[in-house]
């Protein structure tokens, strides 16, 4: 007996109510082995995946549709894309009045770097006339992410920098910078000379500068957003050049003095001995340094370092003793002067100060300044208030520089003896002339001591004793108060034309000045000048 299948040939056997089945068809079994379909059993494998696909297509609709719709949505929207950026600031899913004010906080924080080649100014924008424009530069933020360019940017750097809208009032940038261009200005260097370790060297010559304030508000203007963004603003200078560029003409002059020692002669005109001090380059080359004089480039001066000097010349002083000294001022002043004028040699003066003396038994105002060198009247105006003496008195003796007030000539001195009745003139400590010649009488004495030219008058009048003498050289007042002098004259004449004492030179015969033959007296005038060193000897 045949089996039946549920394949039959070309029809469909209708499902069985009770059961709900599926139409079938229905085939013998033994046609049924033996029946192939291969178009059929295809698309029974195909049918299962179009329906993914269809499914996977309308998924991808619907998000897109979604995605669109969001994007829509927030392209419309008053927020910022992410990844917005203003001044360095994340404004992004920030409202545009967030933005807005979130950037105006930070403005104020910003600030502005002045630079010139070598140093630096801040400053904050405002007062350069730089304002930013918060709100219009949230809506460019706003307008920028959804512009094509903004989008690409956003999807490939995930970055989005908007660049601030700034507003510049260069009419205060201008007053601004103004302001500033004195601190900026720069003086230029004139090239110079320097001592060092003895030699001279040239120092190098720097420009000046000044600043170009139309140069420097044209950059602001043109390039004012990156030099808000990098917060740095370049100055404009005009370059001044010096006036002075090349010393090397005046370096060899200089090393020739540098090379050189200048003797200082201490010269004590009451003693007549004179000290010697060699100053070594070495030694006077860290008083001093050397520059270039301003008011005639191309020559150069000395500067000098009087600290160091004044040092030098007080430990000189302080080494003389006796109440000698050096008066440190004028000593500096004439060395100084002699270097500066390329001289070897000069000379100081020593000084002496005041003296106290102890009154013997038997002293008087007269012995005590015949026995000191100095009139009595003088050491009376130092005394003021003494009447008498009394032994053990102790008395100011004044200094014996009082009697030489004139800068002294060093090489050149004039000896009078009282006891032999002689004048000895010496030049360079070598004796000259010798004459013989005639001091005051007992009643109106010579004074002792160490004087010096003080006047010349050809023909000078004596009131008290009517007389006319001539080739006077006026050497010491005996009375300080009075102006009255005693000097040297040839012989004294009374009424025009009578000669007194032609017959009594060699012996005390005047009323205090010294006396020469006429001609003697002549040759004296003419060489001894103001200052000569007058020594009345006792």
């Amino acid at each position: 007996m045949s089996q039946t299948h549920k394949l039959r040939t070309g029809r469909w056997a209708r499902p069985s109510a009770a059961n709900n089945e599926q139409p079938t068809l229905y085939f013998p079994a033994h046609q049924a082995a033996n029946l192939h379909f291969p178009a059929y059993q295809a698309n029974q494998r195909r049918r299962p995946w179009r329906w993914l696909v269809g499914l996977l297509l309308l998924a991808c609709l619907l998000v897109g549709v979604g995605l669109v719709g969001g994007a829509m949505m927030f392209i419309a929207s008053p927020l910022l894309l992410p990844g917005t950026q203003v001044m360095g600031t994340n404004v992004g899913l920030m409202t545009v009045n967030n933005t807005a004010v979130t950037l105006g906080i930070e403005w104020q924080q910003q600030g502005l770097t002045l630079e010139s080649d070598t140093e630096t100014w801040q400053m904050a924008p405002a007062v350069m006339g730089i304002e930013l424009d918060a709100l219009a530069t949230a809506e460019r933020a706003h307008a920028a992410g959804r512009s094509l360019d903004g989008l690409i940017k956003l999807a490939t750097t995930g970055k989005l920098a908007v660049t601030p809208v700034y507003v510049l009032d260069t009419a205060v940038s201008a007053a601004a910078l103004q302001a500033l261009a004195p601190q900026m200005a720069r003086a230029p260097v004139n090239a110079g000379v320097q001592v060092v370790e003895g030699q001279a060297r040239a120092t190098p010559a720097a420009p000046g500068q000044e600043l170009n304030l139309e140069a420097t508000v044209a950059y602001l203007t043109t390039y004012q957003e990156a030099v808000l963004v990098y917060g740095r603003l370049p100055l404009s200078f005009t370059m001044i050049p010096p006036a002075i560029s090349d010393v090397s003409g005046i370096i060899g002059q200089i090393n020739q003095l540098l090379n050189t020692t200048v003797t200082v002669h201490g010269y004590d005109p009451i003693s007549g001995e004179t000290l010697t001090w060699e100053l070594t380059p070495a030694v006077w080359g860290g008083w001093v340094s050397v520059a270039l004089d301003p008011l005639n480039p191309g020559q150069w001066q000395w500067q000098l370092d009087s600290q160091t000097a004044r040092a030098f010349w007080a430990e000189k002083s302080a080494g003389l003793g006796n109440g000698r000294y050096l008066d440190v001022d004028e000593a500096l002043r004439d060395v100084t002067a002699a270097l500066r004028h390329g001289e070897t040699a000069v000379t100081a003066r020593i000084y002496h100060s005041p003296t106290q003396y102890t009154v013997q038994y038997g002293d008087t105002l007269a012995s005590i300044g015949r026995d000191m060198g100095i009139p009595y009247p003088w050491i009376q105006q130092a005394n003021p208030g003494i009447d008498a003496l009394s032994p053990g008195q102790v008395i100011t003796i004044p200094s014996p520089d009082e009697m030489l007030p004139l800068p002294v000539v060093p090489h050149k001195r004039v000896i009078v003896s009282i006891s032999r009745q002689t004048v000895q003139v010496f030049e360079n400590s070598q004796l000259k002339w010798d004459w013989p010649a005639s001091t005051g009488i007992a009643s109106s004495p010579t004074a002792p001591g160490i004087f010096q030219v003080q006047s010349h008058e050809p023909n000078a009048y004596a009131a008290n004793w009517n007389l006319w003498m001539p080739n006077f050289m006026g050497i010491y007042r005996p009375v300080p108060t009075s102006d009255f002098m005693n000097g040297f004259h040839g012989f004294p004449t009374r009424d025009g034309y009578n000669l007194l004492w032609t017959n009594n030179l060699g012996a005390p015969v005047t009323y205090g000045c010294i006396l020469l033959s006429n001609e003697n007296a002549q040759t004296l005038y003419a060489w001894a000048e103001t200052g000569v060193v007058v020594e009345i000897q006792p």
